[in-house]
């Protein structure tokens, strides 16, 4: 019996091509779109995911602001872990980091760069649940000047070589020889804690570069990442009260905090974060509109299935009268569902298989459909065959409801209740589809506010170099090798001009100082802001084109410098100056130092569109952080910028032979913050074109589905001599009051949602009036577009054919 329904249900679907085509076209690319964004969500939501990771938590500080207190630093002291492991039991075990970033390591001849290298407690491999490929785990990080390296950075330095027990420079500040202890796997991709190797933490107290706080446990330099292994039945509502009522610094302007290590990549966003976190928002939208996409696809399904329903009537009634039996009909129905679901699935798994290397190189991401990640969205499959067999469903229950006497006298008329339901499944379409279009309209005019808003700064045409010096030198004598650098630099044909910065806009939080506690100008002393602060020279100013509202830059070489500010509005605010003319020579006092403010220059975004304005004052003095060139546009696009750059990269190692060369274009690197929000927007520009497309297939089978019930009034009204006009305007209408109806449900919703993603954004554009109307008319375009062509062929038909039978 099921073979004869097999074949039979083969047979419908090769006869009816045009049907079975749209059908598994609309499943299969509801389908393939579902699964890429679910793969990525899944991805996403799984960062910092290890076996013990539920009980590990990361240390932060909150600061007070007026009467209450806010998320403050990443970053913590040093002296956290080991007072919170001693004070409350339900902390078994800590580890800190100190992280090391842009530092070489050289063996013999071979040099290489790495990013993500880190001090750290010999705790770490428990906590993180790390293995040794080769070493011992106990002893690997306790003697001073050991490191554990990756798999890769090992393969890089030693190639086929054994590496341990082996000596290896490592250069951050101070040169180091370390001595390899260890071998550990390479960290995967979604942690937000990358790691390329280990030294031990003992190590820093022979370095000389860094202060002596950071060296013995305190509670005055939180430039620490504290990790605590909490008891599987610690209650985390109770430790995190005393750890927050906890008072070990003796500071009432901040405090402790916890928080859970798998929440940090989507739910963290706090200043000097290990890495750029993710957004959980962003996920959310995702999720939201893979939803909508596959459910647009199954109703598409069910608006053609019942469309052919209404042809296959008589068969129905036929098989009746013959003697089969509703739940013959059912089952019949159903086999046709699932072969043509199947062969849609099919053809999904495959376009996403050959579609996921294109889409890794798109999202950044490592994505693949391992048994690993297959496992992690198996609840997702299971999901999407429950759906694709309810939706089968619905078709199968109407055909199987056929009265077979009207049924053969062709009588068969939707109920009231089915059309209403018909009707319902296109509005939700239509709802779908404006959302999503109100959706990609804000999201990309968000997107090119920000890459065109002024930052009150120049970036263009500015190169940031820097590289490790190898040989070893007093800061002194570096310093004097920078200024005879930036001499030599000078003399290029396309350089404008040559300055040294601790940091520049773009740069983050690298390279930045911050501090709170300061008395303002008229005596009143505060302690909890966070003010910013960075070095730079004198002609610093003039070469980022930051504009001075009152006072001027440091003078070149003046002893008076190392006790004169130059400070933003926004410090100025801060402090009680409304005036930018009124700060000038005015003293605030902090670091129990006296200073003087001698310039104030206009807000300019040092951290980016997304980071409210922050108070920030810059001090004066050379550093070897970063060396800004700025290129003549008309000279370096004439010799070429890369030549012009291979000119800089010369005269870098004239003066510096023993060294690494990097540079950056500021401008980039400035931009590359918005670059998962540039993505995002793309990402929802394609899935909501292919959103589009399934519900205009549902709108094609809801067309012809009236132009099949209507076929006689057509004709009527043609004989009577209605114009094709006319016919077209009663075709349309209903679909316009549609449009309408979906366009007043989904307005509210999209502001509701596209208002909670500009939240993200400090700087974010206005969701204008006629975003709304674009979006409708657009809609009712695609609308009228997609329906038009099939009322136009029932309009122009011969209305004889429609009449014959009466």
């Amino acid at each position: 019996m099921y073979n004869l329904y097999f074949k039979i249900a083969i047979r419908y679907l090769l006869k009816n091509k045009r049907y079975s085509f749209i059908n598994i076209l609309g499943l299969a690319i509801g389908v393939a779109s579902f699964i890429l964004i679910m793969v990525y969500v899944n991805y996403e939501n799984n960062y910092d995911k290890f076996t013990g990771s539920e009980n590990v938590y990361r240390v932060y500080m909150d600061y007070k602001k007026g009467d209450h207190f806010i998320q403050g630093d990443a970053q913590t002291y040093n002296m956290a872990g080991p007072t919170f492991e001693k004070e409350f039991p339900e902390v078994l075990d800590y580890t800190r980091f100190y992280r090391l970033d842009k530092t070489t390591l050289k063996i013999k001849d071979k040099v290489i760069e790495e990013t993500n290298g880190n001090v750290a407690d010999p705790s770490y491999f428990e906590i993180f649940n790390q293995t040794l490929l080769k070493g011992d785990l106990a002893t690997a990080l306790v003697e001073p000047n050991s490191i554990v390296l990756t798999e890769t950075v090992a393969a890089k330095l030693f190639g086929n070589e054994d590496p341990l027990g082996k000596t290896i420079s490592v250069f951050w500040g101070d040169p180091t020889l370390a001595m390899v202890t260890g071998i550990m796997k390479d960290i995967p991709e979604n942690t937000h804690f990358k790691i390329s190797y280990l030294l031990s933490y003992t190590t820093m107290k022979g370095w000389e570069a860094i202060d002596e706080n950071q060296k013995i446990p305190n509670w005055n330099n939180n430039v620490f990442y504290t990790y605590l292994k909490l008891s599987p039945n610690a209650d985390i509502i109770t430790l995190r009260k005393k750890i927050i009522e906890s008072d070990f610094e003796d500071d009432p302007d901040e405090r402790h905090n916890i928080e859970p290590i798998e929440d940090i990549h989507l739910y963290s966003n706090k200043p000097y974060e290990a890495e750029l976190n993710g957004s959980v928002v962003r996920v959310k939208f995702l999720t939201a509109i893979a939803f909508i996409i596959l459910i647009l696809s199954w109703l598409n399904y069910i608006n053609l299935s019942t469309t052919k329903s209404l042809e296959r009537a008589k068969e129905i009634g036929i098989r009746k009268v013959a003697g089969a039996q509703k739940q013959q009909l059912i089952i019949q129905s159903l086999l046709e569902s699932i072969i043509l679901n199947m062969i849609a699935i099919t053809m999904a798994i495959t376009i996403a298989i050959i579609i996921l290397p294109l889409y890794n190189s798109f999202t950044g991401k490592a994505l693949t459909f391992e048994l690993a990640s297959l496992i992690n969205i198996l609840p997702i499959l299971g999901f999407i065959l429950l759906g694709m067999m309810l939706a089968g469903l619905y078709p199968a229950m109407l055909l199987s409801n056929y009265s077979p006497s009207k049924a053969l006298k062709g009588k068969i008329r939707t109920s009231a209740s089915g059309l209403n339901i018909r009707k319902g499944l296109i509005i939700t379409q239509f709802l779908a589809t404006i959302v999503l279009l109100i959706g990609t309209i804000v999201v990309t005019k968000q997107i090119n506010y920000i890459q065109k808003q002024p930052i009150g700064s120049d970036l263009n045409n500015i190169v940031a170099i820097h590289g490790e010096i190898l040989n070893k030198k007093s800061d002194s004598l570096l310093i004097q090798d920078f200024t005879a650098l930036s001499s030599e630099i000078r003399k290029l044909s396309m350089v404008k001009d040559v300055t040294t910065t601790q940091t520049y806009p773009g740069d983050g939080y690298e390279n930045l100082s911050s501090f709170m506690g300061i008395t303002h100008p008229d005596g009143i002393e505060e302690g909890n802001v966070v003010y910013y602060n960075y070095r730079v020279e004198s002609n610093y100013f003039d070469l980022m084109d930051i504009e001075f509202l009152a006072g001027s830059t440091f003078l070149p070489n003046s002893k008076r410098n190392d006790r004169n500010l130059v400070i933003n509005e926004k410090f100025a605010k801060e402090v009680g100056i409304a005036n930018p003319k009124a700060a000038i020579n005015q003293k605030v006092k902090f670091w129990d130092v006296e200073w003087n403010i001698i310039g104030v220059i206009k807000n300019y975004h040092h951290f980016g569109l997304k980071t409210p304005m922050q108070p920030v004052m810059i001090r004066y003095g050379k550093t070897r952080n970063n060396l800004l060139v700025k290129l003549d546009p008309e000279v370096a696009s004439t010799i070429g910028y890369q030549n012009s750059l291979s000119q800089l990269q010369n005269v870098w190692e004239e003066v510096f032979p023993e060294s690494t060369f990097n540079y950056t274009f500021i401008n980039k690197k400035f931009q590359a913050q918005y670059e998962e929000d540039t993505k995002f927007s793309e990402a929802f520009k394609v899935f909501t074109a292919l959103a589009i497309f399934i519900a205009a297939l549902g709108l094609f089978g809801l067309t012809s589905y009236t132009c099949i019930q209507r076929k006689k009034e057509i004709g009527i009204r043609k004989v009577n001599g209605a114009s094709i006009f006319k016919i077209l305007k009663l075709l349309n209408i209903d679909f316009i009051k549609w449009v309408g109806i979906a366009f007043i449900i989904a307005v509210p919703i999209a502001w509701y949602a596209m208002n909670s993603w500009l939240e993200n954004f400090a700087v974010k554009t206005n969701i204008s009036w006629w975003v709304f109307i674009l979006a409708g008319i657009m809609a009712l375009g695609i609308t009228l577009l997609t329906v038009s062509w099939q009322s136009f062929m029932a309009a122009n038909g011969n209305p004889v054919d429609a009449l014959r039978d009466e």
